[in-house]
Parts: structure tokens; C-alpha cells; sequence
């Protein structure tokens, strides 16, 4: 289904100014990109809908400036509503029908694995913004596919390497004495990162006291909040999305649920107005692991020109969404891997290799070269050109924010840190082990 601009009007236009060498004297000629993100359905509002503001609002930026090299950017959106097979369809819709170049977006890992089959299939070019399983780029020789994310088993791993490091001053016990609960919906963004858990806690000698995954559309999570009491972690690692983390939250605080810690990653945790309608600040004292928000990046540690555009893209966010009390990590994550496409890819594709089709979006990829502090996410930007990750940025790495009663901060790793951790959750969080 093809989205009106009624419906895909999640941003307003960006009109920030770019380097004078991206600006487009607009010949004539088009460049049409395929834009498909979670509009309908229970992904929309477990972070798709913002990732898709997040990229709409960069490309309305450069739709402002005239286009890049001297092409016309034309956006086609499109909604997976929440489905895999939905995605594939459109994805073919708009590269058979639409006569799209590329095609940007993806929210779902459980989306992104098939249809990168069969874009690559298409032989078209897809720049993944979100979607962070391993299993979407591992071992599977892709050339067309590319995702600049840091990738499902490094959040895993990130938040057992917070957990191992604050074990004996914050718990009092060491790592091989502190227990986890591992707990994911059972698609592939959940089963990669969980994944990355049980590694992550093999190797710093964690406890491992329970892992078990579910349907992200289960309509009852009490008997896995049964299994966590008689699990009695310290600290509980969960991947989902909404609404079944609001489900698995609410069952757990009626069910007498007690931990010391609980660890998110992305997703439905990467939401924290939504969480914060449904739980006030009962989830104070939480963490997230996730891409780092552009808001909360070093401005003196970015690139020149890019501290400028993230109040270009924070400017337009409250545009599009008046009354936001905290801009999401999603809209500036989905801005900023989309501002790496139209700055770095596709002006070289034109300049350097003559065209817009996929194989020189895809030579183009490879000569990204950005170091750390390259951009709005902190992270540098190069891509691996064969091996098990082909496609993958090697340099990207996520960060673990706390959630406050203000907000969030960052408090991991140290060198990103704005402050300390508060570990275990106050003796007055509902949640709290007493």
C-alpha cells in the first residue's frame, strides 16, 4: 500500500544548510527512493513510526536543498504494517512498479532477513537504518545490502559487559555469583541479541538463571513472570518490542516480580514517553542499550557541521510531534544513518561512479571511510566488503543510557559516560528486590 503524504507526513521539512558540495542544480534528472517503514500495526508504535520520522525528516532536508549532484530526490513511502511478508510485497511494488533506485528503512529484523533476500535478488541497492540482527547480514555473501547499526550481538554482549563491571561494587557479589534472566520475543531481532546475552554471561561467568523467549504478539506473559520469580535473578535482560513489554512489565509488577536491575535493548525500551505513560516513573532506574541519541552525543566530539544538524533534526522533531518531553533515541538514529546515505554514498556514487544503480551505491559504500566522531551518533562509518558481516559497518557500537526521572543519561561505556550508574533500582521502585 502506498502511503498518501497525509500519511507519511511524520516530519517537516528540514531547511538546514549542507555543504556546498551535496547541493544539486536539478537537471531534470530523478532519483527515486523506496521508503518503508511500520505505520500500522503494533511495530508502529514499539519505535518504526519514529525511525520513519527520523528518516523523512532528513529526507525532506534534501529535498529542500534541490537534491544531491544534480538529481531530484522523489520519496515513495510505504507500509510494512507490521508484517514480513507485507514488507517483502512492497518492497517489489516499488522496485517493479515504482521503478524505485533503492530502497531505505526497515524497522524488524523479522522483516529485514527476507526481504533482503529478495531485494538482493532484484539486484537493488537497501540501506537498513534500524533493524539490527546478525542474522540479517551474517553469512549470507549480500552485496546490495548495507546497515550502518551496530549489530544485535553487540547489544547483547554490551549490556553483560555493564552488568559484569558493576557486579561487586553495586550488588556485592561477584560476576560468577550474580544471576541473569535472558528473556526476548522469539523473532530475530530477539533471538540475535539474546544470543549475545548467553555469550556475554558465559564469558564473564554470570549466572545464567533462566532464558526463555515469546511471541511478540502473546496476549498472557504471567507464566513467564511465574518462572522469573522462581528464577530469582539479579537482573533481568529483556528484548521486545511494545505492546509486550508493557504487557510483561505490568504482569511482573502485579505478580510480585523483584530484581535489582533491568537491562532493554532498543526497541520498545528506545521509547521512553511511551514507557512513561504506562508506568510514571516506576521505570526510573532502568537501562537501555542502544545506538547512543544524537542528543546526547559529545558536540565538541563530532565532525564539524554535525552538531548543527542535530538541532537542524531536533528542531524539526518537535515540529512534527509539539508536547515530546523526550526526544527518542529512534527519530535521531533513523536521521542520522540517513544523513550517512545522502552525504557520503550516493554524491560519490554520481561523482566517482557514474550513476545511481546498485552496483555504484554499492562501490560507493565500501570507499566510506569515517572515523569515530564521524557521525550524529558518535560512531565512524566502514563498511566490511566480504567475510561473515559483509555489508556491516565494523566501526558502529551502542551505548547503555539510564532512565531518569528528567530523562536519560549515559552511563556506559565510561568513555561515553555523562555520569555513574544508580545500580541496584531504589528501595522505592516497585520493581525493587527488598
Amino acid at each position: 500500500m502506498r502511503l498518501t503524504r497525509r500519511q507519511a507526513a511524520a516530519g517537516l521539512t528540514a531547511a538546514a544548510m549542507i555543504p556546498a558540495a551535496f547541493r544539486a542544480d536539478a537537471q531534470g534528472r530523478v532519483f527515486k527512493i523506496g521508503v518503508i517503514y511500520d505505520y500500522s500495526g503494533p511495530l508502529a508504535g514499539g519505535g518504526s513510526a519514529l525511525h520513519a520520522l527520523g528518516a523523512k525528516i532528513m529526507i525532506d532536508h534534501f529535498i529542500a536543498q534541490g537534491g544531491v549532484e544534480g538529481y531530484r530526490i522523489e520519496a515513495i513511502y510505504a507500509d510494512a504494517q507490521s508484517k514480513p511478508e507485507v514488507a517483502i510485497n512492497e518492497s517489489v511494488r516499488l522496485i517493479e512498479q515504482e521503478k524505485v533506485d533503492m530502497l531505505l528503512g526497515f524497522f524488524s529484523s523479522a522483516q529485514c532477513v527476507p526481504a533482503a533476500a529478495r531485494i538482493e535478488q532484484l539486484r537493488k541497492f537497501m540501506w537498513i537504518t534500524t533493524c539490527i540482527a546478525s542474522t540479517v547480514l551474517e553469512n549470507r555473501n549480500l552485496r546490495f545490502v548495507f546497515r550502518t547499526q551496530p549489530a544485535g550481538r553487540q547489544f547483547g554482549e554490551a549490556s553483560t559487559d555493564f552488568i559484569a563491571a558493576h557486579a561487586k561494587e553495586k550488588f556485592g557479589k561477584d560476576p560468577k555469583d550474580t544471576a541473569v534472566a535472558i528473556i526476548y520475543e522469539d523473532g530475530a531481532y530477539g533471538v540475535d541479541v539474546s544470543r549475545g546475552n548467553e555469550e556475554g554471561a558465559k564469558r564473564h561467568g554470570l549466572k545464567i538463571a533462566l532464558k526463555e523467549g515469546y511471541s511478540a504478539t502473546a496476549p498472557d506473559l504471567s507464566a513467564l513472570v511465574t518462572k522469573l520469580r522462581r528464577a530469582r535473578p539479579d537482573v533481568i535482560l529483556h528484548t521486545g518490542y511494545n505492546p509486550d513489554i508493557t504487557l510483561f512489565l505490568r504482569q511482573a509488577r502485579e505478580g510480585g516480580l523483584r530484581f535489582r536491575a533491568l537491562v532493554g535493548h532498543g526497541a520498545g525500551y528506545g521509547v521512553p514517553d511511551k514507557l512513561r505513560e504506562a508506568f510514571g516513573n516506576d521505570v526510573v532506574g532502568f537501562f537501555n542499550v542502544d545506538p547512543i541519541s544524537i542528543w546526547q552525543a559529545n558536540p565538541a566530539a563530532l565532525a564539524p557541521g554535525l552538531a548543527d544538524m542535530v538541532r537542524t533534526v531536533g528542531e524539526a522533531y518537535d515540529k512534527a510531534q509539539p508536547g515530546t518531553t523526550v526526544r527518542s533515541a529512534h527519530v535521531g538514529m533513523a536521521a542520522s544513518n540517513t544523513y550517512v546515505f545522502f552525504t557520503q554514498v550516493l554524491p560519490r556514487a554520481i561523482r566517482e561512479y557514474g550513476g545511481v544503480d546498485a552496483e555504484a551505491l554499492r562501490k560507493a559504500a565500501l570507499d566510506v571511510d569515517l572515523p569515530e566522531g564521524g557521525t550524529m551518533l558518535g560512531f565512524g562509518v566502514r563498511f566490511n566488503g566480504d567475510g561473515a558481516m559483509a555489508g556491516q559497518n565494523g566501526r558502529a557500537f551502542p551505548v547503555i543510557v539510564e532512565y531518569t526521572a528528567e530523562g536519560t543519561d549515559v552511563v556506559w561505556p565510561r568513555s561515553q559516560a555523562k555520569r555513574a550508574a544508580n545500580l541496584p533500582l531504589p528501595a522505592g521502585n516497585p520493581y525493587a528486590l527488598r
